[in-house]
């Protein structure tokens, strides 16, 4: 496995130094999955497109989740009036 992890190295370096960092990111994440414990077939296999990194400067818990966008014209509902809570509407 340590030989497979090294010539993905070479293979990434390469790739790098001849600029092709797309291949270079390929080949980057299939060392990583190797490393996580996937099989060099599994890793080979691996579609990583749709992975996201978490951005720089985001640190701590949780930073690493999805922002959630909303809709296009929505508006926070009104707040409820603090004076009527504990109220019954009989009066």
């Amino acid at each position: 496995m340590p030989e497979t992890i090294e010539n993905l190295r070479q293979q990434m370096e390469a790739a790098a130094a001849a600029l092709d960092f797309e291949l270079a990111s390929r080949l980057r994440d299939r060392i990583n999955l190797i490393r996580g414990g996937a099989t060099e077939r599994d890793a080979a296999a691996a579609d990583p497109s749709g992975l996201t990194r978490q951005q720089p400067g985001a640190m701590g818990l949780g930073t690493s989740r999805q922002q959630v966008e909303r809709p296009a014209g929505w508006t926070p509902p009104a707040k409820p009036d603090p004076m009527t809570r504990g109220r019954n509407r009989r009066g």
